[in-house]
């Protein structure tokens, strides 16, 4: 938030708080413009890859013949976790599935948590050193989640020639779902692209909109403080303090969510039709 900020408008408010540090010097004026990079966005989604990875590191160092203790025993409970769910869904083998799993939950599920950090603190920290826009969820930001989707259409792909090789993977393009026939491969070649386009859009999108829906309504709960009555602090308390709780679930369930489609779509690349 910018130096005077509290003399803006509800509405000035929410839009200088979705505005983003970007290379432009300026805000953003389309949700898509690949012209510009959100330097706020890479900048936390890295600082949040490398606790990630600090975090499991420490983990695996401790590792012991012994027993474990509560944050190893945690970590090693959440990697058998992924590892069964990668078992029970990709046939074949999953030495390459899981780890790319389980790095997709833990990563979103560290840059969803930032939505809990108070939604003034680091824009205001910011505007001390002269930043006069930051947005701190990257995963409410769409080039982030789409980004990661992405990689699961890359990853889809590569593991489907794998499987099959290059040519069975082609031959299924242009023969499924109609069958092989001539005057069907055009049709079965157009809707495996719509597959692989739809699913691509869905993955990315579904994260960005839950995510986005939440950083706005804690815009608009830190708006109820903004009105200097005690009703408006108490009701910034009790919105504020419900909303939070209730967003740890949908900051796990989202990470969740995400890595299970992630296995699903891998499981179907595994797979001969």
């Amino acid at each position: 938030m910018a130096a005077g900020a509290t003399s803006l408008t509800a509405s000035e408010y929410i839009v200088h708080h979705l505005a983003h540090l970007n290379t432009s010097g300026a805000p953003q004026k389309n949700i898509v413009d690949f012209s510009i990079i959100n330097l706020d966005t890479v900048f936390f989604s890295v600082a949040m890859a490398v606790l990630a990875g600090w975090l499991m590191h420490r983990a695996a160092r401790k590792v012991s013949a012994g027993v474990p203790g509560r944050f190893v025993g945690a970590i090693e409970a959440l990697v058998e976790f992924v590892y069964e769910q990668a078992r029970s869904i990709v046939k074949g083998d999953v030495s390459y599935v899981a780890p790319l799993a389980l790095s997709a939950f833990v990563w979103i599920v560290f840059m969803n948590a930032l939505d809990l950090v108070p939604v003034d603190l680091l824009p205001v920290l910011g505007s001390l050193v002269g930043l006069d826009y930051m947005r701190v969820v990257p995963t409410a930001d769409l080039n982030a989640p789409m980004a990661m989707s992405i990689v699961v259409l890359l990853a889809s792909l590569y593991f489907g020639i794998k499987t099959k090789g290059g040519g069975g993977f082609a031959h299924e393009l242009i023969s499924a779902p109609f069958g092989p026939k001539l005057v069907l491969m055009p049709f079965n070649l157009l809707l495996q692209i719509i597959e692989y386009l739809a699913k691509t859009v869905a993955l990315g999108m579904r994260l960005f909109g839950n995510m986005f829906a939440g950083e706005l309504l804690f815009m608009l709960i830190a708006l109820l403080g903004a009105s200097a009555t005690w009703w408006g602090f108490g009701m910034h308390f009790v919105a504020g303090m419900g909303w939070a709780i209730f967003h740890i679930l949908i900051v796990l369930l989202q990470g969740f969510i995400f890595m299970m489609l992630t296995l699903v779509y891998l499981g179907q690349a595994h797979e001969h039709h």
